[in-house]
């Protein structure tokens, strides 16, 4: 049986699951896709650790998709 994270682990995950969710959500408005985008912890490994924070990895993706994804920052500064 897999132990049940800290409550203080699981919201840094979830935190980060809505904030990887309202990003691809509105790079997907903006007529962006990355390929990938996950959720990491600095203790993969170890379920017992808290995490202090998760991170968003975009994972990585083509040239013509980093040109749309200026592109659209660009315009989004512009305003």
């Amino acid at each position: 049986m897999t132990p049940t994270p800290p409550v203080s682990r699981t919201a840094k995950i979830q935190e980060a699951l809505a904030a990887r969710d309202a990003l691809a959500a509105a790079l997907s408005r903006a007529g962006v896709q990355l390929p990938a985008m996950d959720i990491r912890t600095p203790w993969a490994d170890d379920r017992e650790a808290e995490a202090r924070y998760a991170l968003i990895h975009l994972g990585v993706c083509s040239a013509p998709v980093a040109l749309m994804l200026a592109d659209v920052i660009t315009k989004g500064t512009a305003g």
